[in-house]
């Protein structure tokens, strides 16, 4: 080679560096200073007349499957001003206030009442503390006033002699850990709106107690969770103290979750895949659906019973970020469209409330074509060797290639949802808490946060005010035994309640 011909060669690495440099920081950019949302105008999907690179044979089979599969999307009706005006709810106690115009109250017999104006505000009181005093009083007997005198038991207590009651436990983890308080802004709230002195270290200990008590709860959930065959994972970093260091480390909620079911988080200082070893029960045969992270394939590498299904709402995202780049903006547009298309298949199964059968009979009928077609494009993509491995656009081909029996897993298991996000889903309140709270404590302390969150999460999904939930389980725990946790799990108390459980909207 001369050294002509090297200095070119060396001149188009550099470049490639340069280019692959520009994408990243973009990239970063625009995760700091950009729109998180990936949605997506449909107008902007309709680029396949740019996809010169694919050959003659496979654009046009592209096209035609483009073509084929697009589906036109209605305007969206916005909501009239009648419908976007506040509705005040109906079960909310009324205060009534009559204002009688002067002449009327100077002289009442003069007027007769025809009718009335009425106008409504929605008001709101702060909540209040009382002294729960419990009056156990001491008799004698007459006849015998020698005798010992008698009094009541004292009811049983989740701690004897304990301060705080059930109410007011469930009044600090509700505030703490679903509506992200922490418990020094607890503490000044009590002290300056209500006069009242609670330290945080009492509070803690509060905290501590109610974990204790729940325990029993979310390992009967935990149990109940793996029956079917089939299980969301996914796992979320937290800091937590280091003793001794005067540094906070990092440990992990993993979050496993059944659709339609319980979501149970589950707490681990490590990442490793020795975790799952804990979280998932020995006996468990089915599918466990995550993300592309490798401690759950070495998991289930180990253990022949547990298949693994993929998550499109990963793979559709890289792609998405390399449409946004502006890189093969036309073949990421038409594997953004495709995937549209899987996703326009399940919105019409959740319509129409199908079940397993139904819709793992339409998915082969309607999804297997799609996915199918998405392959033989991206193995064309990979093999015309146009796109550097290192750039966005080579990322997610070879992102979703080597997930690719992962990702079709939904396709043949009616069970299997299309992604990940429910499970997602359940570990964003931890997101939130923890720009508040910052850390959880030491590490042998974050089963307690673990424990709170299964059960605040779980009852949310089921409606269950988790309020009403902490506190009616706190007052009937002392006096129930073990045999009787199944009753009390948030899935058989919305069971029980399930005239008090608020209907969640569609």
């Amino acid at each position: 080679m001369t050294e002509l011909e090297q200095a070119l060669a060396e001149n188009r690495q550099l470049r490639q560096e340069l280019e692959l440099l520009r994408q990243k920081l973009d990239y970063v950019i625009r995760q700091l200073y950009g729109a998180k949302s990936e949605k997506l105008d449909p107008g902007q999907l309709d680029l396949f007349g740019e996809l010169d690179s694919l050959g003659k044979q496979e654009t046009s089979g592209a096209d035609e499957a483009a073509e084929a599969l697009i589906a036109t999307a209605g305007p969206s009706r916005r909501k009239s001003a009648k419908e976007r005006k506040l509705r005040l709810p109906e079960n909310l106690p009324v205060e009534e206030v009559i204002i009688e115009p002067e002449p009327v109250k100077a002289c009442p017999e003069a007027w007769r009442r025809i009718g009335e104006e009425v106008s409504e505000e929605l008001d709101y009181e702060p909540g209040r503390f009382l002294r729960r005093r419990t009056v156990r009083p001491k008799y004698v007997r007459i006849a015998k006033p020698e005798s010992p005198p008698i009094v009541a038991a004292l009811p049983e207590k989740l701690l004897e002699r304990g301060m705080l009651a059930p109410g007011l436990l469930a009044h600090i983890v509700i505030g703490k850990y679903a509506d992200h308080l922490p418990l020094y802004r607890q503490e000044q709230i009590y002290q300056q709106r209500h006069g009242v002195e609670l330290s945080r270290q009492t509070m803690a200990n509060g905290v501590a107690l109610v974990a204790d008590w729940l325990r029993p709860i979310v390992d009967a959930m935990a149990a109940e969770q793996f029956t079917n065959g089939y299980v969301q994972i996914d796992e979320t970093p937290i800091k937590y103290l280091a003793p001794g260091t005067g540094k906070t480390a990092q440990g992990y909620l993993w979050t496993s979750h059944r659709p339609c079911g319980d979501t149970v988080y589950h707490w681990h200082a490590g990442r490793g895949h020795e975790c799952l070893e804990n979280i998932i029960p020995h006996d468990f045969s089915g599918t466990l659906q995550c993300d592309a992270y490798g401690a759950y394939r070495t998991y289930a590498r180990k253990h022949e019973s547990i298949e693994l299904a993929g998550c499109w709402a990963h793979a559709r995202r890289k792609f998405h970020e390399s449409f946004l780049q502006g890189e093969s903006k036309a073949k990421a547009a038409l594997i953004l469209r495709l995937i549209g298309h899987l996703y326009d298949v399940e919105r019409d199964l959740r319509g129409s409330r199908a079940g397993p059968r139904l819709r793992e009979a339409l998915r082969q009928s309607r999804s297997r074509p799609i996915v199918n077609r998405m392959h033989r494009i991206l193995l064309h993509f990979e093999k015309s060797r146009r796109h550097l491995p290192k750039s966005l656009m080579g990322k997610a081909i070879h992102y979703a290639l080597g997930q690719w029996p992962m990702l079709v897993a939904f396709v043949g298991d009616g069970r299997v949802e299309i992604d990940n996000n429910l499970c997602e889903n359940a570990i964003r309140p931890t997101a939130v808490g923890k720009k508040n709270w910052l850390f959880i404590g030491a590490e042998d302390a974050g089963w307690r946060s673990a424990v709170i969150y299964s059960i605040i999460t779980s009852c949310r999904s089921r409606g269950i005010d988790p309020y009403a939930y902490i506190k009616d389980v706190l007052t009937r725990l002392p006096t129930m035994t073990n045999h009787q946790i199944v009753e009390i799990t948030p899935e058989a108390w919305a069971k029980a309640n399930h005239g008090n459980v608020k209907r969640r909207s569609a």
